[in-house]
């Protein structure tokens, strides 16, 4: 087991924190409503509805959905890595 280290704990679970939520507002703010013009332009269909608006539409859904996981993974090892598994 290792020793808890509450300061670099907390300072890891910020900076992933800071990490997916950049991630979040980009994946569902800026693709999505800011550049929907230009996804249109340049990438192909899916299915029979542009790029732009399948990217508002199921994209970003499917982004948060990957955001969650990777916060779930990324925060067990930091668990981990600094002391507070939940196994201890």
């Amino acid at each position: 087991m290792k020793d808890k280290n509450p300061k670099s704990h907390w300072r890891a679970s910020l900076r992933l924190t800071g990490i997916l939520l950049t991630s979040w507002f980009v994946l569902g703010y800026v693709g999505p409503i800011l550049c929907r013009d230009w996804l249109d332009a340049n990438f192909p269909t899916i299915g029979t509805a542009p790029f732009g608006f399948w990217l508002a539409q199921q994209g970003s859904i499917i982004g948060f959905v990957l955001i969650l996981i990777i916060y779930a993974v990324c925060m067990n090892r930091a668990d981990k890595k600094y002391g507070y598994n939940e196994e201890d």
